[in-house]
């Protein structure tokens, strides 16, 4: 004897059953609603067919895969998009961490309320520490890329600033910020956020159509002349310090570069270093030159040897002395973000030369 056939739902109560079809294929519905929808998926074609169909969907979603995308994806995207298409105008390598810090830093302000633009963040230095609101830090930060701007020909944010004492530290640096600072104070977080924002895009761009030869521009930062290309890692390095000032300051999660820029920060700290060294009172003094190694570790792991009483290496060095560190630590260090008396490294060999490293390193911070 066959089976009785069901009469078919009236149309209102057929699709009140065929609505608990997504949460059944999920296995979400009560014991009472999977009964009352199976023993109408015996009886109607279609939401069987439909039933199948959701059911099989569901089995490609699993809890136990994260929502999130790899955090290599986007650098494996580009990659790939790069290979098929290359760009019409390629960032040289060298300014390639100033365009990333800054795109990142863009990121940060993007997210910021209107109390957070209030927050001080704190900004040490080998002098002193600087407490600026978000937008003063983007008055730093565009005065002093104004150094490399002007160099490639740019228009100066700054203007009609009177000519700085002789002799002071960093007095150009400070006056073209404090200028910045004076000028802007009244105008809107975002307005400065778009006028710092403007300049780096346009150096990043003039820089990129300059080419190879781009990076021997000279730029005078009014204490020292250096190449455009150690020039905009400089840039980078500070544009990253202080935007994760900020971070901190408004409780922001921050991330460092990626390891090939932070590789280059580390290398032009490293190359500056001697000069440091060698400045300082009682530097090169009879016996002869001491030279240490720095071993970086981390994802930027490297080898650095430091002359330390002389602007060059001497012929076969011989260190009298090796320090490990991070790579993430050493540059704290060197933007005077870190004690030096405190630092976690490893060390072997004179400990007083590797104290004179430590010490010399948060020199290279400026306002």
């Amino acid at each position: 004897m066959t089976a009785p056939v069901a009469a078919p739902l009236p149309p209102a109560e057929h699709e009140a059953v065929r609505g608990l079809l997504g949460a059944w294929a999920l296995d979400a519905c009560p014991a009472d609603e999977s009964a009352l929808l199976e023993r109408h998926l015996a009886d109607c074609g279609p939401c069987a067919a439909e039933a199948a169909r959701l059911r099989d969907a569901a089995g490609w979603l699993s809890a136990d895969e994260p929502l999130d995308p790899a955090p290599e994806l986007r650098s494996q995207v580009l990659e790939s998009c790069l290979v098929r298409r290359a760009p019409l105008l390629r960032v040289p390598d060298w300014a390639a961490p100033y365009s990333a810090e800054t795109a990142k830093l863009d990121a940060l302000l993007r997210d910021l309320g209107p109390s957070e633009w209030l927050e001080r963040a704190e900004a040490p230095w080998h002098g002193g520490t600087e407490y600026w609101r978000p937008a003063e830090v983007l008055c730093h930060l565009t005065a002093v890329d104004g150094f490399v701007g002007t160099a490639y020909g740019l228009a100066d944010p700054v203007g009609g600033l009177p000519d700085v004492p002789a002799g002071t530290p960093w007095a150009a640096v400070t006056a073209r910020t404090a200028w910045l600072i004076d000028a802007h104070g009244g105008r809107a977080p975002e307005a400065v956020r778009a006028l710092w924002r403007e300049q780096t895009r346009a150096l990043v761009h003039t820089v990129s159509l300059a080419g190879p030869a781009g990076g021997e521009v000279p730029v005078d930062y009014g204490d020292f002349r250096i190449p455009a290309q150690d020039a905009l890692v400089d840039r980078a390095f500070e544009c990253w310090i202080h935007a994760d000032d900020v971070a901190r300051a408004v409780d922001y999660p921050y991330e460092p570069p990626s390891a090939p820029h932070l590789r280059q920060m580390i290398d032009l700290a490293a190359r500056t270093l001697p000069a440091v060294l060698g400045g300082r009172p009682g530097a090169g003094g009879e016996g002869p030159p001491r030279v240490l190694r720095l071993v970086i570790e981390g994802p930027a792991a490297g080898e650095w040897l430091i002359p330390l009483d002389a602007p060059e290496l001497p012929g076969d060095p011989d260190p009298v002395a090796s320090l490990v560190v991070d790579g993430l630590e050493f540059c704290c260090l060197a933007a005077a973000h870190r004690d030096p008396d405190r630092m976690p490294v490893g060390q072997d060999g004179d400990a007083a030369a590797v104290r004179e490293l430590l010490r010399a390193a948060p020199l290279l911070s400026r306002p």
